[in-house]
């Protein structure tokens, strides 16, 4: 008799299937999925089966490929999109953050280019009133991710008591507004610092992107890690002319852009620069596009 312990699957997914996975989220969003990740994927696309009510994963697959289930490829896209994030991730690059844009001329520019659900980006924004001293600092933040499910938090700018419970209490009551009756539980980012980020949908791989730079600061933390280092060498070839003289490039604590660029030099913990010998030949190609 079934029992809540047998392993029985919903749909059947074989090898097959899984490798056809892998090969169309590599290609439409660079993600390599390692061989472990076979029981994530057919938990998260097993929702797409059963939101499109298509029995079998050789169906959707082909359905998708061929385009006859409309805007299923962005669907497809957002479940396979990891999602992990808080505020203030990586709490060392912050103090960077804010002693570097002291020493600049406004308007500020920054790049947050993996915002998922928004904590980053509003973290960039909080560092900034801190180190301006105002809710309404000279800068400007574009926050961008592939999955438009995040981005749409990330705009909406609320989020549940314990998102920010380790954050210290005058940070709280400064830059968060406490939800009440049904909304209570639940906190708001305030709209000054909202009306500072413009969240945007954006894929790293991508022919073109959506913004334009040059850029006084580029966040790209704990995304590179899910690309082979053809693409990692591709996306950072991109960064690079969007990058003023004087930029900021900040990783991940995982991610190692030396091995992948020769155009940065490592300026502190997982934090990059120009390499000053390659910012002439960098910036004439920048120009040359302006």
């Amino acid at each position: 008799m079934p029992n809540g312990k047998d392993t029985v699957k919903e749909f059947d997914f074989n090898a097959r299937d899984f490798e056809r996975v892998r090969g169309l989220i590599y290609k439409r969003a660079g993600i390599s999925l390692a061989d472990s990740k076979q029981e994530m994927v057919y938990s998260r696309l097993a929702r797409r089966l059963r939101a499109t009510g298509i029995d079998s994963f050789g169906k959707y697959l082909d359905d998708l490929e061929a385009g006859r289930l409309g805007e299923e490829w962005e669907a497809f896209t957002n479940a396979l999109t990891t999602n992990l994030t808080s505020f203030f991730r990586e709490a060392h690059h912050f103090p960077l953050l804010a002693e570097h844009v002291k020493h600049l001329q406004g308007p500020i520019t920054i790049w947050c280019s993996a915002s998922s659900t928004g904590e980053e980006p509003y973290s960039i924004a909080m560092t900034l009133c801190e180190a301006f001293n105002t809710l309404t600092p000279p800068c400007q933040i574009i926050a961008t991710d592939i999955d438009t499910n995040v981005l749409a938090t990330g705009a909406n700018g609320v989020y549940s008591m314990d998102r920010i419970e380790k954050m210290s209490p005058e940070r709280q009551r400064r830059f968060f507004l406490k939800g009440k009756g049904e909304r209570e539980g639940l906190v708001r980012v305030r709209p000054e610092l909202r009306q500072m980020i413009t969240f945007k949908q954006l894929n790293l791989l991508a022919d073109s992107w959506p913004i334009t730079g040059p850029f006084d600061v580029i966040f790209c933390r704990n995304v590179m890690i899910y690309f082979d280092k053809a693409t990692q060498r591709k996306i950072l070839s991109r960064f690079v002319p969007l990058m003023k003289p004087h930029a900021l490039l900040f990783a991940g604590h995982s991610e190692n852009f030396l091995y992948v660029s020769d155009s940065l030099k490592l300026r502190g913990k997982t934090v990059y620069e120009l390499d000053t010998q390659h910012q002439g030949a960098v910036h004439k190609v920048a120009a040359h596009r302006t």
